[in-house]
């Protein structure tokens, strides 16, 4: 699922770190280890860097897109299914809530804690810990909005770090860009390679209405994006090469026939 630093005002959803060029996943996720602090360019994708344990154990015996289903997750994804304390549910592509229209959120519902759009956010973020992610975009929960919720630590104790972000907007963003594997909770068990700005710059409201500007650079930006994206309708794959909607259009199909009539390709 992240950008301002943690959620902050609910739909930083789901975007996570994609700062490196390509290397296999059993490899990659071999290297890291607790002692990381910021994501290296050799990460893997989706993955957090963590304190108190390494993803080490990590091998390539392990499913191949184990670390990339959910894009900015602190372990492997998981489909947590019923959520305690939200209705809210992970949609899955191509559920036509992916590619419907987003609304931008008047100022008037944005009167801080206890307003709706505060109840969304909570919500959300307890989809996006659920799913052990550090990002969530509302149209991934089926709430066409512009909103997405970020926490880079993905720890739930850590509720400070937590950044709601409302009508976001890309404002500038840098020529240099790089390339990395991202994955999404919405496409589980698929990923592919994505090109990204290295750094943005960005404005949005928080729950109050009141409007923040803010840098993300490297691991945030890539988050930031791929959260962006979504409130416009887009979904990673989009991003992909031809090679890489090639490599992927198997599980797309199967996605397609476990989803039924009705999805929006």
């Amino acid at each position: 699922r992240s950008y301002a630093t943690p959620m902050a005002t609910t739909a930083l959803c789901t975007l996570l770190s994609r700062t490196s060029a390509f290397t296999p996943v059993a490899s990659r996720a071999a290297s890291l280890t607790s002692s990381s602090l910021s994501p290296p360019s050799s990460r893997v994708i989706h993955s957090l860097p963590s304190s108190t344990k390494s993803i080490t154990a990590f091998s390539s015996s392990s499913r191949p897109w184990a670390y990339q289903t959910s894009l900015f997750s602190t372990t492997e994804e998981v489909d947590p299914g019923v959520v305690e304390g939200t209705d809210l549910r992970v949609l899955k592509y191509p559920h036509p809530a992916l590619r419907a229209p987003n609304e931008q959120i008047p100022a008037e519902d944005l009167t801080g804690p206890g307003c709706e759009i505060s109840k969304i956010a909570k919500e959300m973020f307890l989809v996006m810990y659920a799913t052990q992610g550090v990002g969530l975009a509302a149209p991934q929960v089926g709430i066409n909005k512009r909103l997405m919720v970020y926490n880079e630590s993905g720890d739930p104790k850590k509720w400070m770090s937590e950044t709601v972000m409302i009508n976001p907007k890309i404002v500038e963003f840098s020529e240099a860009k790089d390339v990395e594997q991202e994955g999404c909770l919405s496409f589980p068990d698929m990923g592919g390679d994505v090109e990204r700005s290295k750094w943005i710059k960005v404005e949005a409201q928080n729950l109050k209405g009141k409007k923040m500007k803010k840098k993300f650079k490297g691991w945030e930006a890539r988050i930031f994006q791929h959260e962006y994206d979504h409130l416009d309708g887009t979904v990673y794959v989009d991003r992909l090469t031809e090679e890489g909607k090639d490599e992927v259009q198997p599980r797309l199909d199967e996605l397609v026939s476990d989803f039924g009539e009705g999805g929006v390709l």
